[in-house]
């Protein structure tokens, strides 16, 4: 040891100053020197003294180098100590992992956190099940992230530790090619931090509008005397429930209410499934009709005017959506709730009135029409372009039909203008479109407002002046910057629409008995002969049609099935699974049939006649993907249903196309969202 301690040397600046003593005997030499030039007698007595400095500094080196390096190792000892203290009882949670993850030192702060004892050498893992071995740093020197143990928020942050130094200048290891590391685990204590910011987000303000969606309606169907009273207790209602949530309501019209709430305040109408829609319901002081309500909601946006637009937009889905039902929308999402009643039929027809206007000038103000529908078109999309197809040839402009592939569910009636001389080129394909798409068309959509199911949506992108004509509910895809939009959830069909509008394009309006069968077809289609979603104004639509030479016989031919298709629906319909004894699902096969998706809704339809079957789904393999058909007569929202699996349509008749799966897979996604919302409440099984 003695050995050793001799060996080892200083240097650096520690070096120089215990050396400064020798550097300042140099200096006396120079000295002694110069005295010998100017006085011999005076440089012997310097010398003298000069070799006693020597002799004496360098006994003191001699003496204290030990000393020196005694204190030196004590202090290096004492100071690795201090630090191994001072990291054993910091306060930062602080441990240390080999490469695989394993637990090799910790201080106290993260053995008290973790609940362990001095000395736990299990994996990382086996504490926090989260922080697997692929979180581990790897190409990267750091990595960070949060997790959640107990009731706390953490922030992870792990440090790699090369070792190939460490060990190139250890005399224990051999560091040639020696690649091994450690990982320093840090623990940061993030919760009070998240609870401000929750706290500040929960009291970030979000604007919302609440529209009275039948208020004429109910007025009429209420004494006159008796109105305001009605109208006071909606007023009550409304306003006490926003000012127990601590909002702000304020009346901007008659059936229209301004609300500003915080966003905790708009979680807890989330969690209450915007219960306002029912209570607003009970107001009944003798009137036939209740009173419904839409609610929109923006929240989340960079700004308040965001939010207000964000709001806007909500209203006009929640409206566009048939109205009863509340919307939020945030930049990320749209969500709905409610949405479980059928739309009330508007007694007026004001709106088609000014909608005809609307429409009359956009065509009147182009030179030719190009009218399209959905992919796969049925009876309505097909019936209701035909219908736009007369109002174009009654305002002397060119028009045409796109439509690329004829189904069997609308061979019959393509083929009533195919050899007729007064439909020439009625009907074209896409590329025939792209001649006519620019700047002087008008494109007029029916049926749907989808972009990504219209017959050919580079249209959409083509064509400045675009109309849109549909009764389906709104979802968060729409057609966006149409110059007409008209959506109308309580109609029956796009052909009801159109035939409204066809009145009040012109005095004394004719049209042919193909064009007339046509749209009759579309609304017995779509309203399953009559029996379901008809209102006052469907059948006033339909006598229009049977004035205009529309013929029950002539129609009820075209719509004759074969052999094949009708055992497929039998079949369909015989193999059905009742599944929690309220729902029936089958498949329908494709197999020999031209339109199985036509013949799979019409299964759906059968298997409501079932006694105690409150909603039916068909899946149907076609064009590699599975068509869904949900039918239900008045108990079950379908159109929620679909939503949640990517499609839509309406209260009663609804569909969505699944991509990539088999049809035992589907029907497991299908009953896998029935359990789902029935568990939440969405739907209720009485």
């Amino acid at each position: 040891m003695a050995s050793k301690k001799r060996n080892m040397k200083l240097k650096g600046r520690l070096k120089s100053y215990t050396q400064t003593s020798l550097y300042l005997g140099f200096l006396l030499v120079a000295v002694n020197l110069l005295v010998y030039i100017l006085d011999v007698p005076s440089g012997l007595v310097l010398t003298c003294f000069t070799l006693f400095y020597f002799g004496i500094t360098v006994l003191l080196q001699l003496y204290n180098k030990p000393i020196i390096m005694n204190e030196l190792v004590s202090f290096a000892t004492q100071y690795g100590q201090i630090q191994k203290v001072l990291l054993r009882e910091l306060e930062l949670p602080y441990a240390m992992l080999d490469e695989e993850g394993r637990i090799i030192w910790t201080n106290a702060r993260f053995e008290e956190v973790v609940h362990k004892e001095k000395g736990y050498r299990k994996s990382i893992t086996s504490l926090f099940p989260s922080i697997t071995r692929e979180k581990l740093p790897d190409e990267e020197d750091e990595v960070s992230f949060s997790i959640a143990f107990e009731d706390r928020n953490y922030e992870v942050r792990m440090r790699k530790i090369s070792m190939r130094e460490m060990a190139q200048n250890s005399d224990i290891i051999d560091g040639e090619g020696y690649d091994g590391c450690l990982i320093a685990f840090y623990l940061f204590d993030e919760t009070a931090l998240k609870i401000a910011l929750q706290e500040v987000d929960d009291q970030s303000l979000a604007v919302g509008m609440i529209y009275l969606d039948n208020y004429e309606e109910a007025l009429d169907s209420v004494e006159e005397v008796r109105r305001s009273l009605l109208t006071a207790l909606i007023d009550r209602k409304v306003n006490k429930y926003i000012a127990a949530l601590d909002g702000i309501c304020k009346k901007i019209e008659k059936d229209k209410y301004m609300v500003i709430l915080r966003k905790k305040s708009v979680t807890i109408l989330r969690e209450n499934k915007f219960d306002l829609l029912d209570d607003v319901k009970t107001v009944n002081i003798g009137n036939e009709m209740a009173v419904t309500i839409s609610i929109g909601l923006g929240l989340d946006g960079l700004s308040y005017a965001q939010n207000y637009e964000f709001a806007r937009n909500a209203i006009d889905l929640a409206l566009g959506r048939g109205g009863d039902q509340a919307v939020v929308k945030t930049p990320e999402n749209t969500i709905y709730f409610g949405g479980k009643s059928q739309q009330v039929e508007k007694n007026t027809r004001v709106k088609a009135r000014v909608k005809a206007q609307a429409l009359r000038e956009i065509i009147s103000g182009k030179d030719q029409v190009l009218i399209m529908g959905h992919r796969l078109p049925d009876a309505d999309s097909f019936g209701a372009a035909v219908g736009i197809y007369r109002i174009a040839r009654i305002l002397d402009k060119e028009a045409h039909i796109v439509l690329n592939e004829v189904g069997k569910g609308i061979k019959p009636m393509v083929e009533l203008f195919q050899h007729n001389e007064d439909y020439e080129n009625m009907i074209i394909n896409n590329q025939q479109a792209l001649e006519y798409a620019g700047g002087n068309t008008a494109l007029v959509v029916v049926d749907v407002n989808k972009p990504s199911i219209t017959e050919f949506p580079d249209l959409l992108r083509l064509c400045k002046s675009i109309v849109v004509l549909d009764h389906h509910r709104q979802g968060t895809e729409i057609i966006e910057n149409a110059t007409l939009s008209y959506v109308e959830a309580y109609a029956s069909s796009a052909c009801e629409m159109v035939s409204e509008i066809l009145q009040y394009i012109g005095d004394n309006i004719r049209i042919s008995p193909e064009e007339a069968d046509c749209m009759y077809s579309g609304i017995m289609i779509d309203t399953n002969n009559f029996m379901g979603k008809t209102g006052v104004r469907t059948f006033e639509a339909a006598a229009f049609l049977r004035r205009n030479g529309a013929d029950v016989t002539r129609v009820r031919k075209l719509f004759r099935e074969d052999a094949i298709e009708y055992k497929a629906k039998a079949d369909a319909v015989s193999q059905a699974e009742i599944y929690r004894n309220a729902f029936a699902i089958s498949t329908c096969t494709s197999e020999d049939i031209e339109s199985p998706t036509i013949v799979g809704a019409q299964a759906a339809n059968e298997l409501l006649n079932i006694r105690g079957i409150k909603a039916s789904f068909i899946m149907t393999e076609y064009q590699n993907q599975i068509f869904v058909s949900a039918r239900s007569i008045d108990e079950i929202n379908v159109q929620i249903i679909m939503e949640k699996m990517g499609g839509g349509g309406h209260l009663n008749t609804a569909g969505c196309q699944l991509s990539g799966i088999s049809i035992p897979e589907a029907i497991g996604i299908l009953k896998a969202t029935l359990d789902t919302m029935i568990e939440d409440g969405e739907l209720v099984l009485e």
